[in-house]
C-alpha cells in the first residue's frame, strides 16, 4: 500500500508504526532508557544505555531474541570486572563485542580487558530517534554514539545508526568506527547474534553457506554432527563454539540464516566478509540457558591473546574511518526460506 492510500486509512502512523524513547523503572534495569520500534508485524527495543543494542525482537508476537538468566540489565558496577560481567550478559538479539576485546578477559602489558570488551555497556551520546517519510518510504531511524577511550590512550568512536522501513521486515546496522587519535589502534569488532525460545526450539535449523567448520575445543569438535539443528534442552548440557568458513558473493556479502520450519518463518543475517572474515556459532542446548549464537566479527573466537602471538591483530591507522554494516530480515514463509536456501547453494557452487 503506498504514502497515500496509507493516510487514508488512518489518522497517524503509529497505529501501525513508531520509534518511542521509553524508560524501564525496575529491577537491574531501572533507569535504563531504550527506544521501542513498532514496525508492523516487527517490534524490537534498542537500548539507549548500553551501545544501542537490541534487547528484544518480535514477530507476530512471536519472540525471537534470546535473554539469558539475568534478564533486562541496565549498566552495573560488575560490567566490566573479568568474568563478573556474566553477570549483566543478557543477550538480547545482539550485543556489540569490542572495540578491543571480544572473548574471555584477558591482561597485556598491564592493560585489563574484560569479558566481550566495554562498548557493550556504553552509554550513547547524541541519542535521538525519528519516524519519518522518505518518498514512499516511512522510515523508523536511531542514532547515537559511543565512546572507548582513556587518558593517554585509545580514542574510538563508533556512531550507530539502526534502520526499518515499514513493511519491510528487516532491520539494518550501519556502524562507523573513528581513531580520533594520532596512533595507530587495535579494532576487535563483534556481533554476538542470539535467538531463543520459542522461536529457537527443537528442530530449528541453521542455514549457512559454510565451505568447511571445525570445533573451537575437543568437546565441540565431538559434537560437530550437532551444529545445524537445535535439540530438545539438556540438563547440564556444555555449550558448543564452531568455527564456520563461509562462502562469499563476488563483492564479499555472506549470510547466515536460523529458520523455525513449525512456525513457518526465519531470519537471515547479511554481512560483508571483507571486513567481517570470521564466523563463530555459539550453542548451548543446556535446560535454562537454551541458545543459538551467530557471530560475524573481524576477528578470531580464540581473541586477543591469539591474535598478539600471531600478529594479526586488526588495526585502524591515525583517524582513520571503518564501516560495518550488518542486516537481520524475517523470512516471512516457506517461499523466502526456499530462496534463502538456493542462495546458499549458489554460493557453494552446488
Amino acid at each position: 500500500m503506498n504514502k497515500i492510500d496509507l493516510l487514508k486509512y488512518t489518522g497517524t502512523m503509529q497505529q501501525l508504526a513508531y520509534a518511542r524513547n521509553v524508560t524501564v523503572q525496575e529491577g537491574r534495569a531501572n533507569g535504563l532508557r531504550a527506544v521501542e520500534v513498532k514496525n508492523g508485524d516487527l517490534r524490537f527495543i534498542a537500548m539507549a544505555d548500553k551501545c544501542l543494542d537490541v534487547a528484544e525482537l518480535e514477530y507476530k508476537g512471536i519472540n525471537i531474541s534470546f535473554t539469558s538468566k539475568p534478564g533486562l540489565n541496565g549498566r552495573n558496577h560488575f560490567d566490566t570486572h573479568g568474568e563478573e560481567a556474566l553477570r549483566s550478559i543478557m543477550g538480547g538479539l545482539f550485543f556489540t563485542c569490542g572495540l578491543q576485546n571480544i572473548c574471555g578477559p584477558c591482561e597485556t602489558d598491564g592493560v585489563e580487558y574484560p569479558m566481550h570488551g566495554r562498548i557493550r555497556t556504553t552509554p550513547a551520546e547524541h541519542f535521538s530517534s525519528d519516524a519519518y517519510w522518505d518518498g514512499e518510504d516511512y522510515v523508523l531511524e536511531v542514532k547515537g554514539e559511543m565512546r572507548e577511550s582513556h587518558l593517554f590512550g585509545t580514542n574510538l568512536v563508533l556512531r550507530r545508526t539502526i534502520r526499518s522501513v515499514f513493511g519491510s521486515g528487516k532491520l539494518e546496522i550501519i556502524d562507523e568506527v573513528e581513531n580520533q587519535t594520532a596512533e595507530e589502534a587495535d579494532l576487535m569488532l563483534m556481533y554476538h547474534c542470539n535467538f531463543g525460545y520459542p522461536f529457537l526450539a527443537p528442530g530449528t535449523r541453521l542455514v549457512l553457506p559454510s565451505k568447511a567448520v571445525r570445533g573451537r575445543e575437543e568437546w565441540s569438535q565431538q559434537h560437530l554432527h550437532c551444529w545445524q539443528t537445535a535439540s530438545e534442552p539438556k540438563d547440564g548440557e556444555t555449550e558448543y563454539v564452531y568455527l564456520h568458513e563461509l562462502a562469499e558473493d563476488a563483492e564479499g556479502n555472506s549470510f547466515a540464516a536460523i529458520v523455525n520450519d513449525e512456525l513457518g518463518f526465519g531470519v537471515r543475517l547479511d554481512f560483508d566478509r571483507k571486513v567481517q572474515p570470521y564466523f563463530m556459532e555459539w550453542m548451548s542446548m543446556k535446560s535454562g540457558d537454551y541458545v543459538i549464537g551467530l557471530e560475524p566479527s573481524n576477528s578470531s573466537v580464540y581473541g586477543r591473546k591469539y591474535h598478539e602471538a600471531q600478529g594479526t591483530m586488526h588495526k585502524i591507522a591515525p583517524f582513520a574511518k571503518e564501516t560495518y554494516r550488518l542486516s537481520f530480515t524475517i523470512l516471512k514463509d516457506a517461499e523466502e526460506i526456499a530462496r534463502t536456501e538456493e542462495d546458499r547453494a549458489a554460493l557453494l557452487g552446488d
